[in-house]
């Protein structure tokens, strides 16, 4: 049984982020460079701490030594790795069991200091940092006359709603 409101949370990532990319891939040149760097490198943020807590849920050191990539990847890259990671996350919790949702892990931050949250704590720490992100993507879009994407929760849910059999 998923482990409920996480399955829900990691779900509405994926839908988020899957809107958000085809978005950006859809308007990219209609933003201008020096924004289309700032969402690069904010998508690329989020990607890699979305990475580094997987490797923080799964027990392995994550290697990282900042929330973001040495070199700023280019967006379709990034694009590809969202969809996958996302999909990861959804199986991830889908599969949690609510014993493994109350386990703490210990854990090392990218900036060398020591970590320590539960399961469930880290799933959201990833939904929320997400949502956070794609808000400030959200602006940049605007700012150069490009409608974000659906990103409430709100819309996910009638969305999930309206594609269920009744």
């Amino acid at each position: 049984m998923p482990a409920y409101p996480y399955d829900t949370l990691m779900r509405y990532k994926r839908w988020a982020t899957h809107g958000l990319t085809a978005t950006i891939a859809s308007n990219l040149e209609r933003i201008d460079p020096f924004d289309q760097t700032l969402i690069v490198r904010l998508l690329d943020h989020i990607q890699t701490v979305d990475e580094i807590f997987g490797d923080n849920l799964e027990c392995r050191p994550h290697g990282r030594r900042a929330p973001r990539s040495s070199e700023l990847p280019e967006f379709e890259t990034l694009a590809r790795k969202a969809i996958v990671t996302a999909e990861w996350y959804v199986s991830y919790a889908d599969l949690l069991t609510h014993a493994q949702r109350d386990e703490t892990i210990d854990f090392t931050f990218s900036n060398g200091s020591p970590g320590r949250m539960t399961r469930g704590d880290m799933l959201l720490h990833v939904a929320t940092h997400g949502t956070y992100h794609r808000g400030n993507i959200g602006i940049l879009l605007q700012k150069n006359g490009v409608e974000p994407n659906a990103d409430r929760l709100t819309d996910f849910l009638m969305s999930e709603r309206t594609l269920e059999p009744a």
